[in-house]
């Protein structure tokens, strides 16, 4: 089942795919659907991407359905909707602990998940279920390793260093204060809603395939060497 639902969403236009063991992230309501199928695709989060995502959802929830699995759809970030049952859920599980989980990436310095072929460039949905999927193994400790150029570069001073590791998954990595209003400034000044230095910068992915890699020919724009 595992393979064909892997080759399955890869041919809906999944990128990478991943299947995790997430009962200890699991409380509550949810606490049953131990399991976690981590999707992500290469594209920028916006409404196309979104409605991407929830169509691989689907596809997998339909494929879990058939073998009589209960399942539960947590949807893209972008798409979170007030006032229903999913929306509570988001402060109790995350895309990134599937991903994480599931051997797909680790949490970077800044605070992104963090793929070692497409960076942070991946945007993802997750699907619980009790299916008994075979895990894949998890990532232990981020890969960032020395470099620091999120950190050095981050027009905010939003981001602190801290390195995650399964063993400490929770270190205090961004001042989302500092993050808010450095965007909210310069949405004032270039109507642009995110800064997205932090993701262009990162060293990962930034000449991989897909269409959404960007090379970054001339990092001078961002107030930073190049790092090619």
């Amino acid at each position: 089942m595992k393979a064909g639902l892997k080759d399955n969403l890869i041919g809906l236009g999944a990128t990478v795919v991943g299947f995790a063991e997430v009962d200890e992230a699991l409380e509550g309501e949810i606490a049953h659907l131990r399991r976690a199928i981590s999707i992500g695709v290469d594209r920028k989060l916006n409404k196309d991407t979104v409605s991407l995502l929830s169509t691989l959802q689907s596809s997998a929830a339909m494929k879990l359905k058939s073998g009589g699995y209960r399942y539960l759809i947590i949807p893209p970030d972008s798409d979170r909707i007030s006032d229903t049952f999913i929306s509570r859920l988001y402060e109790l599980f995350s895309h990134k602990v599937a991903a994480t989980c599931s051997g797909l990436g680790w949490i970077g310095k800044n605070g992104l998940l963090i793929n070692s072929k497409y960076g942070p460039r991946l945007s993802f949905a997750t699907v619980l279920t009790d299916a008994p999927l075979e895990p894949d193994a998890p990532v232990e400790a981020s890969l960032c390793g020395q470099c620091s150029l999120c950190v050095d570069h981050c027009p905010a001073g939003a981001i602190s260093g801290a390195e995650w590791s399964r063993s400490k998954p929770f270190p205090s990595m961004i001042d989302h204060a500092k993050c808010r209003s450095h965007k909210k400034a310069a949405k004032r000044m270039s109507n642009k809603p995110n800064c997205g230095l932090c993701v262009n910068i990162c060293p990962y992915g930034r000449k991989g395939p897909g269409p959404g890699m960007r090379v970054i020919n001339d990092l001078e724009e961002y107030g930073c060497p190049s790092t090619k």
